[in-house]
């Protein structure tokens, strides 16, 4: 049947197919997955260029019907193993009030390195650790689902041992929300910093207020 269509009607068809597919996978759909279809490579490229297809990162691909916000794709992407960490946890937290630019995400640093080669949103990897991955890990409410965060006690530890790594100001805006907070854990922030090798940088920066 598809045969008898003309050279528009065969890439309507091939469209439908394919936003058929993303919705049923949840915004995701792989190459394979496309070429599986009955569409080839070259095609896919011409949708990319067209703006019927969007490439999310390496061999997956949404569409322009598909909506979905920032916080959905980052829990599509790493909601089975990555954690919020730095400042997207702080944001989580409150301590900062405007949403950053980037995702920072810890995963273990065995995990490939091409799942972060992705053009949307804009992500910064943690590579952690396997045994120091889940030191300290919780969970929270994101995008209407669940998603794993540092504590507040693992975060300030790792914001304080990453400090040179971070925008000045959203440094101290971080720790000083953590040191404001009425719901700190100062026995466990103690027990990350022996752990994180931070010890002394707590005690300094952090112990005085406390």
């Amino acid at each position: 049947m598809e045969s008898l269509f003309s050279r528009d009607e065969k890439k309507q068809y091939q469209l439908e197919q394919i936003n058929e597919l993303v919705e049923k996978n949840g915004g995701l759909v792989r190459t394979s997955e496309i070429e599986a279809l009955g569409v080839d490579y070259r095609r896919v490229l011409h949708f990319v260029e067209e703006g019927y297809l969007i490439r999310v990162k390496s061999g997956y691909y949404t569409t322009k019907y598909f909506e979905c916000t920032e916080d959905q794709w980052i829990q599509k992407l790493f909601g089975e193993d990555g954690i919020l960490t730095m400042e997207s946890a702080l944001f989580m937290y409150g301590y900062l009030k405007d949403r950053p630019y980037k995702w920072s995400i810890a995963i273990n640093k065995n995990t490939s390195k091409s799942r972060f080669n992705i053009d949307y949103p804009i992500v910064e990897p943690f590579y952690t650790e396997p045994e120091v991955l889940e030191i300290g890990v919780t969970e929270t409410d994101f995008a209407g689902a669940k998603m794993k965060i540092y504590t507040k006690e693992r975060l300030i530890c790792d914001v304080l041992k990453y400090q040179e790594k971070m925008d000045r100001e959203d440094f101290k805006k971080g720790v000083w929300g953590y040191i404001m907070d009425e719901k700190k854990d100062v026995v466990k922030l103690m027990e990350y910093a022996k752990e994180r090798k931070v010890l002394k940088k707590v005690q300094n920066m952090v112990g005085v207020w406390l």
